[in-house]
């Protein structure tokens, strides 16, 4: 009798033998960061015996992969510990989500702040224990047998529609982490000492090898109430929320930036920095923005119409509602009906007399987009190739219905406008168009201050979708010729398309490295069909245009969101509702600083003088939490030499700026759209503010308030600024503005 044959293996790229009844956790023993493995390309649990010929390759816990197996193994856990807690709890689903992962629970009485802490120090129990994760595979009926107390996992076996068939309802919210995949398989959470199981889970898996591997990086974030699979017709259970990570100090580092975005968060400081609201009259998602507001806005849209105009857009304007006959052609009564606010029916007229129908009604809608509207537009005359391409730009309204569960502050509402543009081009110049179109998008945003971008490529959804698959392929592939030549990173998105075309998105990172969907560039062979959108030719023929869809913005609204998270709402001087904020350091200066006001506003300048009657260290902190980007200084002296004294966000000061170039500094700095905030140049024998003396790069030079005893005035004093009204060295900066703070 001979020995069994050795495994022949690749692992992680290497030619390898084995002997039989090897498991990939047999191979990668002494790397404790391994927590799963692709098998021939499969992602399996590292106690898998392999066989000959397998291909294998590790999944670290820190890859992306590995953190979804880590985050779905701790809410085993969690759900482990609550059915400890709560022994009547009823297990939902529990998948990982980004950065974390939930479960949701049939429970009596909704979790409490104590309850989750409760379920911590439980989880830390098991983890403790080390418990190994067993995959088990079972027939539908083991599977029912076992889950019999469990109503949800059986609901999920139904759904599965029996073993082998791998089929999960696409409206099982999270589902496909539980069954599929072609068949059914229960995860038991083993004691390692007794060898009983103590737990267990309908699954589809992987895990990690056991609960120790999860480390003490994790928390329990919240609980809420959650409809079983997204249905609101369904059960209401409550949902707890986590987060899992490799170490812990990746946790606190985690916190920590929930701490920044929470700090960041647009809706809070729209409140606070009197930007915009959301009347409960008026309803959900639909935001009015206020004075302050209005001029950011105000400030977007006309820099990107400055822009537009001298890119060959042509301004188009659309009514809000139309009739429901022109969604029927474009398609979208078909295929976003549930997107669409409900049909307004009127001008149906009856006899006054017996009430009978003289006059059918119609349908209109509020417009969820504007493209079949601009396809009206280009369709009133003739068009001849000498035209193309057209490019028809507007700031748009438009109206979508948003489930009340997801509209969140400006960045998901349900009254938004769009920056909007459809061109109209010939397939000769499709690709050089969208060439363009990408390139101009990117500069825009740029612009902005969003300098971080990546693209996504969302192709078709084989459920939703219109015309060929051969004018689908061509237009994909031009997409991505496009997308792959401008240089960036390049992700899939299998299905995300609309209906009449795939797209490609711009993704931009904001300060704190969150990804916002910014940009899209569809292209469209379809709606020119379905409206008979035609040209004529050189050769006198009657030609097709493409269309291509262009939102840059996205809408006003998410922009103004996103911008104002970006920029923690310290927006770029050329932005800001109020540019310059002067404050006397006594009454006396009042007129002082209402003369130099003046000035700045003949320069176009967004200037106040804060007269109120609040102490003069008062109003500086009320600068500093309005976030005024200039705030300019006067007290005795600078009055004596015709001079003003700057303080900026970062709390670097310049003194002893003459009023005429204190006016050139602050309207170029505006003039040139500088993102960066200004601030105090560096000047000789300025103070230093690092505490070790080794410096920042930034400047504080320091004045002294001087309470004069005979008349309550007060007077600046600074040994360290510059001769009343001289410059900071006077020399230009990069950009030929002389002693623009900040850019020098």
């Amino acid at each position: 009798m001979t020995d069994a044959p050795s495994l022949r293996l690749s692992v992680d790229g290497e030619s390898r033998t084995a002997e039989p009844g090897t498991t990939a956790a047999d191979l990668y023993a002494q790397q404790r960061d391994v927590v799963v493995a692709h098998i021939n390309g499969d992602l399996k649990d590292l106690a898998t015996p392999l066989r000959d010929g397998d291909v294998v390759e590790r999944v670290l816990v820190s890859d992306p992969e590995g953190l979804e197996v880590l985050r779905h193994s701790t809410a085993h856990v969690m759900a482990q510990a609550v059915q400890e807690l709560r022994a009547d709890a009823k297990l939902g689903i529990g998948p990982y989500i980004t950065d974390g992962f939930y479960f949701d629970f049939d429970v009596a009485e909704p979790f409490t702040p104590e309850d989750l802490k409760k379920l911590e120090k439980s989880m830390l129990k098991i983890v403790n224990k080390n418990q190994i994760f067993r995959r088990r595979s079972v027939t539908e009926a083991e599977a029912r047998a076992e889950m019999a107390d469990e109503p949800y996992k059986l609901e999920l076996i139904d759904l599965a529609g029996g073993p082998g068939s791998g089929a999960v309802d696409e409206s099982a919210e999270g589902a496909s982490v539980e069954v599929g995949g072609g068949e059914l398989t229960i995860y038991d959470n083993v004691d390692r000492k007794s060898g009983e199981t103590v737990w267990k889970d309908l699954c589809r898996g992987p895990h990690l090898p056991d609960t120790k591997h999860i480390g003490n990086g994790y928390a329990l974030m919240r609980s809420a109430a959650a409809y079983w699979r997204g249905n609101e017709n369904n059960k209401q259970l409550q949902r707890i929320y986590g987060t899992a990570w490799p170490t812990k100090d990746e946790l606190k580092a985690y916190k920590d930036r929930l701490a920044e975005a929470e700090r960041r968060d647009h809706r809070k400081l729209g409140v606070e920095l009197d930007l915009f609201s959301f009347p409960d009259e008026l309803g959900s998602g639909l935001p009015v923005f206020h004075p302050k507001g209005g001029i950011i806005r105000k400030e977007m849209e006309d820099y990107s119409r400055e822009r537009h105009a001298r890119a060959g857009y042509e301004f188009v304007y659309t009514p809000h509602i139309t009739k429901g006959h022109l969604y029927e052609v474009s398609g979208h009564l078909d295929w976003y009906r549930d997107g669409m606010f409900p049909p307004m029916h009127v001008d149906e007229e009856r006899d006054p007399e017996t009430g009978e129908l003289t006059k059918p009604g119609q349908d209109y809608y509020l417009k969820p987009m504007n493209c079949p509207m601009h396809n009206l537009i280009y369709r009133s005359r003739g068009r001849s190739y000498r035209e193309l391409p057209l490019r028809l730009f507007e700031f748009g309204a438009v109206y979508r219905y948003e489930k009340s569960g997801v509209i969140h502050g400006l960045t998901r509402v349900r009254g938004m406008t769009q920056d909007d543009a459809h061109i109209y081009c010939t397939r000769e110049q499709m690709k050089g168009e969208l060439t363009n179109t990408l390139n101009f998008v990117l500069s825009l945003l740029k612009d902005y201050g969003m300098e971080d971008f990546y693209l996504e490529l969302s192709t078709k959804d084989p459920e939703k979708f219109v015309g060929s698959d051969e004018i689908w392929e061509e237009a994909t592939r031009t997409l991505q010729e496009v997308a792959e030549e401008s240089g960036l990173e390049l992700v899939p998105d299998p299905a995300g398309a609309a209906f009449y075309g795939p797209k490609i998105s711009v993704q931009a990172r904001d300060a704190i490295g969150r990804t916002w969907q910014m940009s899209t560039i569809q292209l469209d062979f379809n709606l020119p069909e379905r409206f008979d959108l035609e040209y004529q030719a050189s050769d006198g023929t009657r030609q097709r245009p493409v269309m291509i869809h262009r939102a840059l913005f996205g809408s006003v609204e998410r922009f103004m969101g996103v911008l104002t998270e970006h920029y923690a709402g310290a927006f770029p001087a050329w932005l800001s509702p109020v540019q310059v904020r002067a404050i006397p350091v006594a009454d006396a200066f009042d007129d002082y600083l209402d003369g130099f006001a003046q000035k700045l506003r003949e320069k176009g300048v967004r200037v106040e003088v804060d007269t109120s009657s609040d102490r003069f260290p008062k109003k500086i902190r009320t600068a500093s939490k309005d976030k005024i980007p200039f705030v300019v200084i006067a007290g005795g002296d600078d009055a004596e030499a015709g001079t003003v004294s700057f303080r900026f966000r970062d709390g670097s000061q310049f003194n002893g700026v003459s009023q005429d170039e204190a006016v050139e500094l602050i309207a170029g700095h505006i003039a040139q759209r500088v993102n960066a905030d200004p601030t105090a140049p560096a000047q000789p024998g300025a103070v230093d503010d690092s505490a070790d003396g080794s410096g920042d790069g930034e400047v504080l030079v320091t004045e002294t308030v001087v309470e004069d005893p005979a008349d309550g005035a007060a007077s600046t004093s600074s040994p360290e600024a510059p001769a009343p009204g001289a410059a900071a060295g006077g020399a230009s900066t990069e950009t030929g503005e002389p002693g623009v703070p900040g850019q020098s």
